[in-house]
């Protein structure tokens, strides 16, 4: 049985308003976070991310009250990111309402942590979000690949894509894998925002050296994109922010078109 792809809108916040940025920067203000998740959830989509993209860099918790107004509204699974550091953090993000806490920040810094979430909530609460740029500077022990004549590999980002880590994703990926994470939220730095597509290479990678559902993440501009990641890669789900804030598709009609290219969704 072939699993249904699932579609899922993202709502990257910051100072209690959705936003959109290119390559982590220069954010634009893209509208209120309870009406669009609303809209999306009316719309037909399988499922609805929220990042508090800030929280991590600022230090401080995701905003709580927000999630719960959120999840009052919506009747899909609901995910929440944002500077998780603790089983604390996360058991308020749950209580508020959201199904699925995702960890990146909290996960690198102290990778136990997914295994206590895992033990505590159950796996299939638990999504670590990875945030990957590629990194041309060639070091031993890398995952190296070749693209346009250019040797990179891809390095994971903390602090919403402000800090590297130096470590590998690939291997970061088959060892949260390990440690009990039940999804991979992925995301390219390098396309984000730039409508160019998803990075078909990365997400590939990441799907052929893990078992777990992975989400790809970034570079979405038009239906075609998410016809072109799931056409190509092994991929769960396809996650957008900018195609569907400003209302240059609604969900259901990009799933429809998706459908339409013999690919199975929820419709």
């Amino acid at each position: 049985m072939t699993l249904t792809k699932r579609i899922i809108p993202c709502l990257d916040v910051a100072n209690g308003r959705v936003v959109k940025g290119l390559n982590f920067e220069s954010i634009k203000d893209a509208g209120d976070p309870v009406q669009l998740a609303e809209k999306y959830s009316n719309e037909g989509a399988d499922e609805l991310v929220f990042l508090d993209i800030t929280a991590s860099s600022e230090q401080r918790e995701t905003i709580k009250s927000l999630v719960k107004k959120i999840a009052q509204v919506i009747d899909i699974p609901f995910t929440v990111g944002g500077g998780v550091k603790t089983l604390q953090h996360a058991r308020d993000i749950l209580l508020n309402g959201a199904d699925k806490v995702a960890i990146n920040t909290g996960a690198v810094k102290n990778p136990e942590v997914i295994t206590e979430l895992m033990e505590l909530f159950g796996k299939q609460c638990v999504v670590v979000a990875i945030d990957s740029r590629r990194n041309y500077n060639i070091e031993k022990g890398k995952n190296i690949f070749s693209e346009k004549g250019k040797k990179f590999w891809f390095e994971v980002f903390i602090y919403g894509g402000k800090k590297e880590t130096g470590l590998d994703v690939i291997d970061w990926a088959k060892k949260i894998e390990e440690l009990g994470a039940g999804e991979i939220l992925l995301t390219s730095i390098d396309r984000d925002g730039t409508k160019d597509g998803y990075d078909i290479l990365l997400t590939n990678e990441i799907v052929k050296g893990v078992g777990i559902p992975v989400i790809a993440s970034g570079g979405c501009g038009k239906p075609e994109d998410m016809i072109d990641v799931f056409q190509n890669t092994e991929v769960s789900a396809a996650l957008a922010a900018s195609i569907f804030h400003y209302e240059t598709h609604s969900v259901n009609r990009v799933k429809q078109m998706i459908k339409e290219n013999g690919i199975q969704v929820r419709y």
